[in-house]
């Protein structure tokens, strides 16, 4: 996806009906409270109605969790970045992801979602069911949670500088796949998956350009 122009005010409008529009939008709490409770209860019923052990049931969801990475890394760099002549794909990648590297600032548009976001939850839950079976009650949660964590880290590389020297990697892994080479650094909230798909930068070679970091930033 490449853009003339990257704005770093504004942002992109997805749909001329305004109710479509305002579906596109979201803040990451509302998210986050949507799907909490979800996961309590899934855990829950793992153990009311299966009678599955505390260990399983631990060990079972930080699975979720990791798996959760490897399907980030998968989705951002075949689905998000997918490459076609055809104008109605290339209409699907904005709507998903173009239009933030587009408009990189534009906060409401860093989770997916309510509505796409509960039709893909719902989705994946039956695939991962027909695969798993009982064992998605406490895997699911799992990979839910991993997706709020990518989400809200995604949010507070944009918003702000990384809290620790060891972040600092993943911060400027993802600012670079914004300002200088899309087809690499897809990891968000790893570069695990793009060390051993080798898309990861060279962080050594690549010179940090503060002012293009601070551009990257939210305001306020």
């Amino acid at each position: 996806m490449k853009f003339e122009k990257i704005h770093n005010k504004g942002q992109a409008r997805l749909f001329q009906n305004q109710y479509l529009e305002m579906l596109t939008k979201t803040h990451p709490l509302v998210i986050w409270g949507m799907y909490v409770p979800v996961i309590i209860y899934l855990l829950y019923y793992s153990q009311d109605r299966y009678g599955f052990s505390a260990l399983r049931i631990t060990l079972t969801f930080f699975a979720g969790i990791l798996f959760w990475t490897f399907f980030e890394y998968i989705a951002h760099r075949f689905l998000y970045h997918w490459v076609s002549e055809n104008p109605k794909i290339q209409k699907f990648v904005y709507t998903m992801h173009g239009n933030h590297h587009h408009y990189p600032r534009d906060r409401q548009r860093l989770f997916l979602p309510p509505v796409p976001s509960i039709i893909m939850a719902a989705a994946i839950f039956a695939l991962m069911y027909l695969v798993m079976h009982a064992y998605v009650f406490m895997f699911f949660p799992g990979f839910v949670l991993g997706y709020l964590l990518y989400g809200t880290m995604h949010y507070a590389i944009h918003a702000w500088n990384p809290p620790f020297k060891w972040m600092k990697p993943l911060w400027r892994n993802h600012h670079l796949h914004h300002y200088k080479d899309d087809n690499k650094g897809y990891g968000v909230s790893t570069t695990f998956w793009d060390r051993v798909f080798g898309t990861m930068f060279d962080l050594k070679k690549e010179k940090e350009d503060k002012e293009k970091v601070k551009e990257l930033m939210f305001k306020g």
